[in-house]
Parts: structure tokens; sequence; C-alpha cells
């Protein structure tokens, strides 16, 4: 009878033991089916956006996502993680909170570093968007403010999101220079925070990155007195991953880099209409978005690893760590360039030709005031009509005559653009400085700058005056008859 017993209760337990059994073997075999990818990026950092918010709203890394072989049957969730600044990032993606990361020059360097020095290595894999001279950074002060230098900062305070690539444009300018660290006071504050500063004049300059130092000063804030692009030192954004992440799915992270180069393809097959959808997805104003990511903007989206860049880095990372701001950190081993090269290969483009490229896309078209085709975009100027297109001018003299011409016709005029004579940068024309040359032997000459400074360099050298946007219109004639002879 016990025996009975215990065979009865044996073959009972015959189904769950099988069952349980079968769940042990096959549990080994189970496939990873979820992959969670954090992904940080800064929205209102404006030459990023093709590489954050143009990817998510336009759903182009599920495209690109890999999904046969080993990602058959993986679910992915991204995280997209939304900053203002790099050192966030950096502490995410050490955590192991955030696995692909954007960042500007110096908080990549900070960056790689961090993670070099706690074991958490990261690898710089792509470039988003450059200005080969350093333009993007800059100094703002209040519109009203005295001064028009940086050497006029001397003993003020100058505020500037610490650790940003705004903050290692000051210290190159200093050095440069040969001041000292201590030149003005300086303090952290984030862009938000140093904007409400200087609007309260609580500060006397405020230092900042993309998109800030044009957004100022074209929200009628501040002035801006000193460019990046001063220094003639590359700025850059760039991707970064954590380095056994890249290892374990070189294929994801091959598809996030494809995904880039699809946004950058979207934003130039029309850059007005980019412009407006970027405007309400990240709240920047479209004639900002415009200046830096339209027809030659002040930032050329490419994300090939160029060896100036390279380069760029090591200078900045001298400028670094002669006053400890960084770790330890072998740059050459740091930078892997094989997954944009593998991206380059699988989209059919060619990655030798664009690595030796420093151009930008540029504006084309007829003038349809002077009538003449644009041959030389560094001269071009454009005019965004209110709530219409986007036009394209000849030069200064024609691209002002056609703001005349508008007004007579009574058109409302959204913003204007020309191009900086000497730093050779897209400006907002109201915001500019113009040296005049009322020369009677020939057309009027009109030159276009940011700075004062330059803008009466130039006039003392060709016996001309400086004029602000308000008093050269005036010398513009209302009626484009005499267009033929503006230069």
């Amino acid at each position: 009878m016990h025996t009975a017993k215990l065979q009865t209760r044996k073959l009972q337990a015959l189904p769950w033991l099988f069952v349980t059994g079968m769940l042990l073997i096959a549990e080994p075999l189970k496939a990873q089916t979820t992959l969670d990818i954090g992904i940080g990026i800064q929205n209102t950092t404006t030459n990023t956006v093709t590489a954050g918010i143009v990817i998510q709203q336009l759903g182009l890394l599920d495209k690109y996502l890999p999904k046969t072989g080993k990602y058959k049957d993986i679910q992915y969730t991204i995280n997209w993680q939304n900053f203002t600044s790099g050192p966030p990032i950096t502490n995410g993606m050490i955590a192991d909170k955030i696995q692909i990361g954007m960042m500007g020059d110096y908080p990549l360097l900070v960056n790689g570093a961090t993670g070099e020095e706690t074991g958490n290595n990261t690898q710089l894999v792509s470039i988003i968007a450059y200005n080969a001279f350093g333009s993007g950074n800059g100094v703002v002060v209040p519109k009203d403010s005295p001064y028009h230098s940086l050497e006029d900062l001397k003993g003020k305070t100058v505020s500037v999101p610490f650790g940003s690539a705004a903050h290692g444009m000051l210290l190159q300018a200093l050095q440069a220079r040969g001041l000292p660290e201590n030149y003005w006071h300086l303090i952290s504050q984030s862009p938000e925070v140093g904007s409400t500063s200087l609007q309260e004049k609580r500060i006397d300059a405020h230092a900042d990155f993309v998109p800030f130092t044009e957004l100022l000063p074209f929200r009628g804030i501040a002035r801006k007195i000193f460019d990046g692009a001063q220094t003639r030192h590359p700025t850059f954004h760039g991707v970064v991953i954590r380095k056994d992440f890249g290892e374990k799915y070189p294929e994801v992270v091959v598809a996030y880099l494809k995904a880039i180069l699809a946004a950058n393809a979207w934003l130039r097959d029309n850059p007005q209409q980019a412009a407006e959808k970027i405007a309400q997805w990240t709240k920047t104003d479209k004639e900002v978005v415009y200046i830096f990511l339209g027809p030659g903007g002040i930032h050329t989206l490419d994300p090939t690893i160029k060896p100036q860049w390279i380069s760029a880095l090591k200078s900045d990372y001298t400028v670094l760590k002669k006053i400890n701001k960084v770790k330890t950190l072998n740059i050459d081993g740091w930078v892997n360039d094989r997954y944009i090269k593998q991206a380059y290969r699988e989209t059919g483009l060619n990655y030798g030709s664009q690595l030796a490229s420093l151009d930008n896309y540029q504006v084309t078209g007829s003038d349809p005031i002077c009538q003449k085709p644009i041959d030389n975009p560094k001269q071009a100027g454009q005019i965004w009509i209110k709530n219409g297109d986007i036009i394209s001018f000849f030069s200064p003299y024609c691209t002002l005559l056609g703001v005349k011409t508008y007004q007579a016709e009574k058109k409302d005029i959204d913003t204007v653009y020309l191009a900086d004579h000497a730093l050779g940068i897209k400006v907002f024309a109201n915001a500019a400085y113009y040296a005049v040359n009322h020369n009677s032997t020939g057309p009027l000459g009109i030159v276009p700058f940011l700075l004062r400074g330059d803008a009466q360099d130039y006039a003392a050298k060709n016996n001309g005056q400086v004029v602000a946007y308000q008093d050269v219109l005036p010398l513009i004639p209302a009626s484009h008859t005499t267009a033929a002879s503006g230069g």
C-alpha cells in the first residue's frame, strides 16, 4: 500500500518534472528579446538636432535598426533623454543609463577622460556638425552695454556654463592673448539662468554655445561682442558611445549613424521647412535654426571625423590640462571611426571624399531684384518673407535693395540674412554694422560685419564710415531701377 502510494505520487509529479526540466533546458537557449538603448540628446543645441530630435520625430532610427540574425527577435526600447549641455550626459553614460550621447568638443574630452578613469570607457564615433573657425560659441552683453570686446570685460562678471564648449572657448581666448584665468570674474550659469541674469543686468556678459549667442540678440535681449570664429580654432559637436555597448551591438551603432545621415539629407532637401519643423519641436526660433543649418549656415552638417578635428581635440586637451580641468586621455585610442565608415559603406556614400571636404551647401539661384545669378555665395544675402518664402540675393547691396522694395510693396519681412565680411559667417542684418563707402565714381559700397571693431577697421582703410542697420537702409534707393549699379 505504501509502495503503491509512492508510485502514484511519482507518476503525478512526472508532468511537472517534465515541464520544469524542459524550462531548465530551454532557459539557456532563450534569446534576448528586448534591448534598452538610452540616447542622450540636446534639443536646444541647434547643431545637434539631426542626431537627436529630427531622428526621433521622423522615426528614422527604427528604419535602420537591425532586425535579422541575432537581432531577429529583438524588441527595441529607445529612451531619448534630453539635456541642455554635455556634462549630465557624461554622468548618464558612466552610470550606464545612456549608451549613446552627444556633446561639444571640450565636454567630449571630459567624457573620454572620465570614462577612462572610471573604467566606463567611451569612444568618439562621429561628428555631428562643425564650424572650422570656431563660430557657434560666443559672448553677449546687454544690448545697451558700453562693452564691445573681450578686453572691455577686464574685472567684470562673466557667466558661462562650466564644462561647456563655450567655457573652453573662453579659456582658449585667454591663453591665446596671454591673459590670466582671473582676467574677469567667471561664474557658472546655465543658458537659461545666464539669459535671465543678462536681462536683469546682474552680470556684465554671458558666454554660451549654440544657439544662444544668436538667439538672445535675435530676441532683442543682447548684443554679441565676441564670436568663436575670432579664435580661428575649430568647434564641433560629436557622438560618443559606451565602448562596451559598441562592441556588443556594433550594428546598432551603425544604424544610429545611418539615421544621422538620413536626417542631414532631409534637412538639406528643404531647409526652410526643416527650420520650421525644428522650431516647433525645440521652441528655438526658426530664424535662428536657419542661420545655423540653412544653406551657407554657421555650422556644417558632416559626420566624418576629420584629421583637423583630432588635432583640434589635442589642442583643446592641452588647454584643459594646463588648468587641471581634465584627467588623462589617450585621444588616438579614444577616437574610433570604423562605425561611421561602415555607415557610409552601407548607404553607398564615399567616406573618403567627404572626409577631405570642408564644403557646406550654399545659397544658390537668381536674384529677382538685381537680376543676377548668385555666383558668389560668400556675398549672398537672403530675405525671409513673413509667412512666405526665403528669397536669395546677389550681394549685401541687392539684399538691402530687396528690403526697400518689399517694404514699398507693403510686404512684411520676417528677417534678413547677410554674410559677415571678416568672419565669413551668416549674420542677422539688423544686428550688423556696415562699412559704407560713398564713392562718387562707382557704386555705393556696403560691407556688413557682425562686430563693430571689424567694421571700423575696414572703414578706416577704405575711406568709409560705420553705420547701423537703421541708418544704412535710408542710403539705399527705394526703387530697383538703380539695382544694376549696386555691388
